[in-house]
């Protein structure tokens, strides 16, 4: 399998070569759990998400990824920030497509579905909240729960 590896702030990085808009949900459950999963490409804890296709709204391509990633149907609920950082790239080495960052992060409500790991993901489970951030992830998805868990209020731009 490719994979997936990030680099961020690292003068060793190769040069980007794309700018792709994705999207990323934070989806819970009722019982207030967070769904996540392994990724198959670099074995890091992430929440769903991939790149939004032509044609399709945010709301639509986070609803989508999360199905296909997990199992999980869910409906939209909320905003948790823009991330698009120069100095996070992801090098994938199936095509050596240079990503630079830039997602958008949803939060999401589970409608449906059960957990269910695909091509993308190893695992999926759903995490107490509390036991989120001990999980293994790249500091980018860290970033991202921690502004999410911290419940600031405000959409982060960045």
């Amino acid at each position: 399998m490719a994979k997936r590896i990030d680099f961020y702030d690292d003068p060793t990085a190769p040069e980007p070569n794309s700018l792709v808009p994705s999207v990323n949900v934070i989806v819970i459950n009722t019982a207030g759990d967070v769904l996540m999963i392994r990724r198959s490409d670099n074995e890091n804890w992430a929440v769903p998400g991939g790149a939004i296709d032509l044609g399709e709204s945010i709301p639509e391509a986070a609803v989508r990824e999360t199905a296909e990633e997990t199992g999980i149907r869910c409906e939209i609920t909320g905003l948790v920030g823009t991330y698009s950082d120069p100095r996070h790239v992801i090098l994938y080495t199936s095509d050596g497509e240079v990503r630079q960052e830039f997602s958008i992060v949803l939060t999401g409500r589970e409608i449906g579905g059960e957990p269910t790991p695909s091509e993308e993901s190893r695992e999926v489970r759903w995490v107490p909240r509390d036991e989120v951030l001990s999980l293994p992830m790249d500091r980018s998805m860290r970033m991202r729960m921690e502004h999410y868990l911290t419940g600031a209020g405000l959409p982060y731009i960045g």
